[in-house]
Parts: C-alpha cells; structure tokens; sequence
C-alpha cells in the first residue's frame, strides 16, 4: 500500500498495514506504527516516531528541524502516538537541545488544516486544533483542551486540560484548566461547561470547578490567596487539586 512516487529511505521502519500516498518523502529514522494512513505529498523527516492508526492528510511535512537559529543538528526528536487525524498542510517540528530536545502528541487528538505546533510542544490526549491554531516553542497543552481556529499562544505558556480558547485567541498566558478565554489578549470568560456535560460531567462536579473560578477570577485576592482558599475545597474536589497543580506549574503567570 506504498505508492510507487513515494520516496522511503531504506532505513525508516514501515509497521504492517501502512498506506502511504503518492509524492511522499519518509526520511532516515523514522517509524511508522501499523494501520497509519498517510495521503499524498506528506513529509516526514526523523528522527520521528508515529504510533498506530494514525490519519495524515496531504501536504503535512511532520519531524522537520525546529524553527530556532540556535539549532545545530542536534538529534532532537518528534514524537506522535496513536489514533491521531493530522488535516492538510499541518506542521510539526522536532524538539531542540535547549529543552528536552522532543516535540510529543499524545492519543486521539484531532488537529485541523495549517495547524503549526513548534518546537518542544507536548501536547496531551483528546485534544482539538481548530484550523491554524499555532503552539509557539516550548507549550504544553492537556488532555481534552480545545483550541478555536486561528488561535496562537505564546511561547512557554500551558493550556490547561478541558480549558476553551475562543476563534482568534491571542493568548501571552497561562490558561488553567476548564477555563474559556477569548480576545486579543486573551481574557477569561467563565469555564468550558458545555465540554464538561458532554465529557460526563455532573452538577456537583461543575459547580465545584465554577467555584474555584470564582475564588481565582471574582473574589478580587491575590493568586496567593486564592491558591490557599482552594486548597481547602480541595480534598473533597479532585478537579480543583488540578487547578491548584496547574497554578503550580505556571511559568508565565495565569490569563486574569
């Protein structure tokens, strides 16, 4: 199920049950898992691991060199696991020295057309890229976030698990998870509730998350303050211990 236009270096390891289309280039250390799906015109360069059942649409180029001028040839490496769909013209680049020198996709993620996810991005499971959504270097987004169309974040910043950014987010912050965040720059507007109802959600869960947004985003205290009023909701609300882990975490100071 190889196309005979399609150029495969000797040394890429193809798993069984792998289509790849017409113009395709597969470069030296690269691995493809079984039952991938790659359309025509794609580019792979390696190192590059792609897990099993994956769907990569044309004109993706996927383990390219990271866009840093600092990059000297180093060995960095891109990562992507299984059940993923990749849409055309998508581009993923590998990681750099600087960082853990990986760019990592998790499980069934579904990532739109013109999406660009820089250099040492580790993206989590489940997520949604809308159409050009853009990860600058070095940002991490958790499971079952959802970027809107044409959304970019800044280098370094982390997108929490579950969290929403709007059509056109410019977003130069850290977005903790559940939280819906829109404009240029980003602001917050209330928690993804629609997401969490059709991920299973109940009302006790959903109010316990409106809550703590309300300690961050409402209650006018500091975020030290409102670090330790959640801390004290968060024994009986495992979802707010992961505010309180993300908030944590921050680097780059949240979205308020």
């Amino acid at each position: 199920m190889i196309h005979p236009s399609a150029v495969i270096d000797p040394s890429a390891r193809i798993g069984a049950n792998v289509s790849i289309g017409a113009f395709c280039v597969v470069g030296p250390d690269v691995e493809i898992g079984d039952g991938t799906r790659i359309g025509p015109h794609v580019v792979i360069d390696g190192p590059t691991r792609i897990g099993r059942d994956n769907h990569i649409h044309a004109f993706s180029a996927l383990g390219g060199e990271p866009q840093d001028k600092k990059y000297r040839d180093q060995p960095t490496r891109l990562e992507i696991g299984d059940r993923n769909t990749i849409r055309e013209f998508c581009t993923f680049n590998r990681g750099t020295a600087e960082d853990a020198g990986l760019t990592r996709i998790g499980n069934d993620n579904w990532i739109m057309a013109y999406v660009h996810l820089a250099h040492d991005c580790i993206v989590g499971d489940h997520t949604i890229f809308a159409n050009a959504a853009s990860l600058a270097g070095h940002c991490r987004v958790d499971d079952y976030a959802i970027l809107g169309g044409f959304s970019l974040v800044h280098q370094f910043c982390q997108i929490g698990a579950h969290a929403f950014t709007a059509m056109g987010s410019v977003i130069n912050r850290d977005v903790p998870p559940f939280v819906t965040v829109a404009g240029t720059y980003a602001e917050p507007h209330g928690i993804n509730s629609e997401g969490l109802r059709r991920r299973g959600y109940d009302r006790e869960r959903i109010g316990a998350i409106k809550k703590a947004y309300r300690t961050i985003y409402k209650s006018g205290l500091p975020l030290s303050e409102a670090r330790a009023a959640l801390a004290e909701a968060a024994p009986e609300a495992p979802d707010v211990q992961m505010m309180i882990d993300f908030i944590d975490r921050s680097q780059r100071s949240l979205v308020r």
